[in-house]
């Protein structure tokens, strides 16, 4: 997987043509935070961070990763929200 590869998939992934669902959002956050920064190195958001908490805890599920596997399974996940929402033209 080359890191061009990577990127095109980071660009395409803005252009779908239909937003995925909230479980897709965030497994691609995951990944995409994973890819570029490796294990979770924030503290986990407050209880009220509704949000901030659903994205931290995504994000650290993902932790001992490594940044070439998930940056793999980024570009098989866009593949797949491609294949399933479509691009805009």
């Amino acid at each position: 997987m080359t890191e061009e590869g990577f990127l095109k998939a980071v660009e395409d992934v803005k252009n779908l043509e239909k937003t995925p669902t909230d479980e897709e959002l965030l497994e691609i956050y995951a990944l995409y935070k994973q890819a570029t920064t490796g294990d979770c190195n924030t503290s986990k958001p407050g209880m009220f961070d509704f949000k901030g908490k659903a994205k931290w805890e995504a994000w650290n599920g993902k932790k001992g990763v490594s940044q070439s596997e998930a940056k793999e399974s980024y570009v098989e996940k866009v593949k797949s929200l491609i294949a399933s929402y479509g691009l805009k033209l």
